[in-house]
């Protein structure tokens, strides 16, 4: 019997060191700099001075539940974890090309791909980086979520000096600790929403290097270029505590265009609203992917990304937010199929599909894109 008593606390006890260590690494973890910093001071004033701060976070203009109704979280994560969804991954390398961003002529107006939502833009010589994601996974756990091969040939060194960094919001899917690391010394200014700057300057950039926005708030470029502020129907957040930080899209006005920079979204009345407001678009960058209905207030369905476009009166669509990683549970190419189909079925609007690294050129319009996926 003593035994036996003697054995059971002894598993115990080893049970309770295993829980332990386990607490511990994870509080280290934790204290990494890639979870970034929460606002404090003069940034945190500004926060909760914001129409669009209220309750202790920052709020969607519509309601904008995370799951959608009779979702649950377990669901989601047991379908994430076990479905077996065919060609989820590509078979072999995505499709892509080669642009030497440090070769292109200044009066040469584009934008080039990266796979996801990071993409170059380059506008009467002015250099723009969005939401920049160079390392191979995009989670804060190395090695949980790979960048497909051939969506991952991109890297920081490929970068010319930029003039802005513009970031939509915080998740680790646009904002990557080690591509800042990297980009430090290209980098001329960051433009980001209210309170992301927190995560900046606690990676190095000085504050003078950094510009918070708020919705509707606008700043001024060089060679007589804006960028606004305009709402998102998204949710932020880096670690347990959401939407301590504001997420974002983008009007870009410049002499001769205006492009909507859309950032992560679910559908909603806003797109009508910034259409009316900014538009008409020459150009609509719109996030096409990682989504489900279980999650569709949060990430556009294709079919929304065509209404989207229609509601910002764009000439031209660029579907994003795919090609690169499996954040959902539907086939890699299925975003761009599908917005393609419905839109050969329906409205027969200008989307263009450009291969990741391909360039796209604005002085074209009537410029033509190989559906590559197929």
């Amino acid at each position: 019997m003593k035994n036996t008593k003697k054995n059971k606390y002894r598993k115990m006890y080893i049970f309770f060191i295993i829980i332990a260590v386990l607490l511990g690494v994870g509080v280290v973890f934790l204290k990494h700099p890639l979870f970034g910093k929460a606002a404090s001071g003069e940034r945190l004033q500004r926060i909760k001075q914001s129409k669009n701060f209220r309750d202790g976070e920052f709020q969607n203009l519509a309601h904008t539940p995370a799951m959608a109704e009779g979702v649950t979280y377990f669901s989601v994560i047991k379908e994430l974890l076990f479905a077996n969804v065919k060609e989820a991954y590509p078979i072999d390398s995505v499709p892509h090309v080669k642009t030497d961003l440090t070769e292109l002529p200044a009066d040469m107006d584009g934008l080039v791909w990266f796979g996801h939502s990071s993409y170059y833009m380059q506008i009467d010589g002015v250099k723009f980086l969005v939401d920049p994601v160079f390392t191979k996974n995009a989670s804060p756990l190395y090695g949980t979520n790979n960048a497909f091969k051939g969506a991952d040939l991109t890297l920081s060194g490929d970068m010319p000096h930029l003039d802005y960094l513009i970031i939509t919001h915080d998740h680790y899917d646009h904002l990557d600790y080690t591509t800042f690391q990297q980009l430090k010394d290209k980098v001329s200014h960051i433009i980001c929403p209210l309170g992301v700057g927190a995560h900046l300057e606690f990676w190095g950039y000085p504050s003078k290097q950094i510009t918070e926005l708020d919705w509707y708030e606008t700043v001024e470029l060089e060679h007589g270029m804006s960028l606004t502020s305009t709402p998102g129907r998204h949710f932020s957040g880096r670690s347990f505590k959401r939407n301590q930080t504001l997420w974002t899209s983008y009007v870009l006005k410049t002499t001769n265009l205006k492009i909507f920079v859309g950032g992560d979204s679910g559908y909603g009345t806003h797109f009508k609203m910034i259409g009316e407001k900014y538009g008409p678009f020459d150009l609509a960058i719109l996030e096409n992917g990682q989504y489900d209905y279980k999650w569709k207030y949060i990430h556009m369905m294709p079919e929304e990304v065509l209404l989207a476009t229609i509601d910002l009166s764009a000439k031209r669509v660029l579907p994003v937010h795919s090609g690169k990683f499996k954040l959902a549970n539907h086939p890699w190419k299925e975003p761009l199929e599908k917005v393609t189909s419905l839109n050969d079925e329906g409205p027969k609007l200008h989307v263009i599909t450009p291969k990741i690294g391909e360039l796209v050129d604005f002085r074209n319009e009537n410029q033509v894109f190989a559906r590559w996926w197929k």
